[in-house]
């Protein structure tokens, strides 16, 4: 069985690492009027990346490292074109320090803690437990500023409920399912919710925006968000049996945690230092960015910190920073070269409504299907985001709007497991299938409608549109 599966992986990996070639040479052979010649290189370019991305050519960021070469090599941009706004702002380095942060905080245990004393307070039925998900992912998208491992800590508290419970493993793995479907809005409540998408489409918009004011912005669109999908959810998926919680053996599982130590402590005060530092950054006017990489770093220290170590740095992963500059560098480059004011020309209808709401539907579908062949939410963001906010310039929209808009819409959409990634990274600790991810997916996808008009009404009410 394996095998074939082998077989069928590498025959898409194979048809999609030609099939980018045969759409390069077609965008760079064409005869493309009202672009720049190195606007259709860098179109060409970028359009066999996108591909390469949703057919899994290779590990993302060996594709998204060969297309920043290129750029380079090519002369479509100059080192400094490709590199200097991912690189000079604070997006990259908000990526470090909340990695190292989110790794604090797991291996102190304190995310544990916090799981385990709600469960055991709260939780007594099969809805209560999902629930208690979409709670615990809500209140440590604070603390811990990564979806992958606040899902997997999440997990972790889960498998024991379910260990408590006798629960079966097909009950089980709708329960991961859950943990991760829930990290997909509620990731967006603040902006160091998801380190590798939320300052990403702050960046696309090309408006400076504190914590404060995204969650100003985000908070209520995304909470709302967080109950449509929980809601259907529960429609969607019942349990084999009636949900039984041995309270008891989930007590002797949170006192082998023992009593809290110092190092927890220490990270809870830093955790601490951390959300106020975020809350008052449009007090102080420094940028998030450098804020959670200078906590990450004092965490490090003698006397005050102690609890990071030069190991900590190996969760830092490389690949993720080089994906994220290939993402930004598509719309970065793109403005520079044309590319995106000829995409916002050509590919987006010239009559977009002007009324935000039909807008709102026009951009959402408009998303979802070039997200349906694309797969990848940055690819969708880095293609679209620029050239809608081109199109949609001189109609007193702010560029947030539209970005978060599209960034929301698209993450929100998943039919097939690759569509989003944190979805496609659950399956393996959560072991859901994909026919559960597309029975959830077609679910959502109805009611991404209902939530985009919703952002739109928010971002209405906060002056955005």
């Amino acid at each position: 069985m394996s095998t074939v599966l082998d077989k069928k992986y590498v025959n898409k990996r194979t048809l999609g690492f030609f099939g980018g070639i045969i759409v390069f040479l077609a965008i760079y052979l064409a005869p493309i009027s009202g672009l720049s010649s190195a606007g259709q290189m860098d179109l060409a370019l970028s359009l066999m990346t996108v591909v390469w991305w949703a057919t899994q050519v290779a590990q993302p960021a060996y594709v998204g490292g060969l297309f920043l070469m290129l750029l380079i090599i090519t002369n479509t941009a100059t080192p400094s074109q490709v590199f200097s706004k991912p690189w000079t702002g604070s997006t990259m380095w908000l990526v470090m320090g909340a990695y190292l942060i989110a790794g604090a905080v797991n291996e102190s245990g304190v995310g544990q803690r916090i799981a385990y004393a709600f469960i055991i307070r709260f939780v007594r039925s099969w809805n209560g437990l999902i629930v208690s998900i979409f709670a615990l992912t809500l209140i440590l998208a604070l603390l811990i500023p990564h979806p992958w491992p606040r899902a997997f800590m999440i997990l972790s508290v889960v498998v024991a409920v379910g260990r408590a419970a006798d629960m079966d493993k097909d009950d089980l793995s709708k329960l991961a399912l859950a943990i991760f479907a829930a990290s997909c809005p509620l990731s967006g409540v603040f902006l160091t919710g998801d380190t590798s998408l939320n300052p990403l489409a702050i960046a696309d918009s090309g408006v400076n925006v504190s914590f404060v004011r995204y969650f100003e912005i985000m908070s209520v669109p995304m909470i709302v968000a967080g109950l449509i999908t929980m809601f259907i959810f529960m429609f969607v998926f019942r349990p084999n049996k009636p949900l039984e919680i041995d309270i008891q053996q989930l007590k002797d599982e949170q006192s082998k945690l023992g009593k809290m130590n110092g190092k927890e402590k220490r990270t809870i005060f830093w955790i601490v230092v951390a959300i106020i530092l975020w809350l008052t950054s449009s007090i102080t006017g420094i940028d998030v960015g450098w804020l959670t990489l200078t906590v990450a770093i004092l965490m490090s220290l003698p006397v005050i910190g102690g609890i990071l170590t030069a190991k900590s740095w190996e969760g830092v992963p490389i690949n993720v920073l080089i994906f994220l500059t290939a993402a930004m560098a598509i719309g970065n480059v793109g403005a520079d070269t044309g590319m995106n004011k000829w995409l916002a020309k050509t590919v987006i209808p010239g009559n977009l409504p002007h009324n935000i709401y039909l807008l709102a539907i026009v951009i959402t579908i408009f998303a979802m299907i070039i997200h349906m062949f694309m797969g990848s939410v940055i690819a969708v963001m880095g293609i679209t985001i620029p050239a809608f906010i081109a199109a949609t310039s001189g109609m007193g929209i702010s560029p947030l709007a539209i970005s978060l808009l599209v960034f929301s819409v698209t993450n929100l959409h998943y039919i097939l497991p690759f569509h989003n990634l944190a979805v496609l990274v659950g399956m393996d600790g959560g072991g859901y299938t994909p026919k559960q991810v597309s029975k959830l997916g077609f679910a959502l996808t109805p009611a991404i409608f209902v939530i985009a008009l919703v952002i739109m009404f928010w971002f209405h009410v906060m002056g955005l549109a």
